[in-house]
């Protein structure tokens, strides 16, 4: 019911006269927001890891002319919105100026989209950054799931590694790009997968290792899609299917991009999937930001974990009743009703006040590091 439900959500959105649900902007822009579309095209073979569309279909805000035009950006049927995307003109001309500007590649969490968090792109995008956002193969709300894509967690990697090569290459965007000045960020899977395209190296062991033990907590239940025989599932794949077991083959080595030369880790999940000596060979600096209720993804075995094992890292907890998805878009009042489960916080939660912090942690961070 979600996927379908988020399937006919993402393919809808699109810019509508504003509503009185809008999420107000609370960080002064400094340029007009431009977006685009790109369906980008890795050399074969690519582990698609069982997606119908092969393609990296890849959102692009930018810093757009003065003159274009935002509208507010919508997820969901046109009469009845679920989510906010924040403010953007589609297609606008980008920004004619000498100056060139860093590049910020996304990743999404388990079972999103690159549009689930517009609210930090676009926001990015006003202060001066291109950021490039990826839908995962097998792994995003645009066409059914599977199950490779929820198993493979290392491919993501190579999937920003693909964004910036074509970015780079964009016959629109490589001429206002700074390529000593890029970097990534990434909410929950995402967190993870820029983690590991920072130099952290995947070990499945540790992983199952920890979810046998007494320590296991949520992070080892098997997302709702597959529950619960997704794990299952992994061990028939990787006797029935050359392509899976191959990629299960190289799920320790290195995804390090060493173009990439700071990450921002949003809730990243998957902590347990690192040993510590694997993480403190990170050299890149690390920010990470959670929620202290978190409880899909546990701020003890995730954010904490990484914290306190990569060494140029720095955390950011919200306190009280701050959750998971706190980190997706402001949801209008009918995704309110619609996804309770995404939409609802308690009552103590200002999720548009959540996002303010965590853009203004960002900002300072990149920065600062990518002079």
């Amino acid at each position: 019911m979600f996927h379908a439900i988020m399937t006919a959500v993402l393919l809808s959105a699109q810019a509508l006269p504003p509503l009185s649900t809008a999420a107000p902007q609370k960080n002064p822009a400094v340029f007009k927001v431009g977006t685009v579309s790109r369906s980008l095209l890795p050399q074969e073979p690519y582990n698609w890891r069982g997606a119908k569309t092969h393609a990296l279909i890849t959102e692009i805000w930018y810093p757009a002319d003065p003159a274009s035009v935002e509208q507010p950006q919508w997820i969901g049927p046109p009469n009845a919105p679920l989510f906010s995307a924040g403010n953007a003109a589609p297609g606008a001309r980008p920004l004619s100026s000498l100056a060139k500007f860093p590049l910020i590649v996304m990743s999404h969490g388990t079972g999103g989209s690159a549009k689930s968090i517009a609210w930090l792109a676009a926001a990015l995008a006003s202060h001066g950054y291109i950021v490039a956002a990826v839908n995962h193969p097998g792994n995003n709300a645009l066409e059914p799931y599977a199950a490779p894509g929820f198993i493979l967690w290392w491919e993501r990697a190579r999937d920003l590694s693909v964004v910036i090569d074509q970015v780079l290459a964009d016959a629109v965007f490589s001429g206002h790009i700074d390529r000593g000045r890029i970097g990534a960020a990434g909410f929950s899977l995402g967190g993870y997968t820029v983690i590991e395209i920072a130099g952290g190296r995947t070990d499945r062991s540790a992983f199952v290792d920890f979810c046998k033990s007494p320590r296991a907590d949520n992070i080892c239940k098997a997302p709702a899609e597959f529950s619960p025989g997704l794990f299952v599932l992994d061990e028939e794949a990787a006797r029935s299917d050359p392509e899976f077991s191959a990629s299960l083959s190289h799920a320790s080595e290195s995804y390090r991009d060493p173009r990439i030369r700071a990450v921002f880790a949003i809730a990243p999940a998957l902590g347990p999937a690192f040993r510590p000596e694997a993480l403190a060979k990170i050299s890149i600096p690390v920010e990470i930001v959670a929620g202290a209720s978190d409880s899909n993804v546990p701020i003890e075995s995730s954010a904490r974990y990484f914290a306190s094992h990569i060494p140029h890292s720095a955390l950011t907890i919200f306190p009280g009743e701050v959750g998971h998805y706190a980190f997706l878009d402001t949801c209008t009042d009918q995704g309110r009703k619609i996804l309770p489960l995404l939409c609802n916080d308690p009552p103590s939660v200002d999720r548009d006040d959540i996002h303010k912090r965590t853009i203004e942690i960002a900002l300072h961070f990149f920065e600062s590091k990518l002079k």
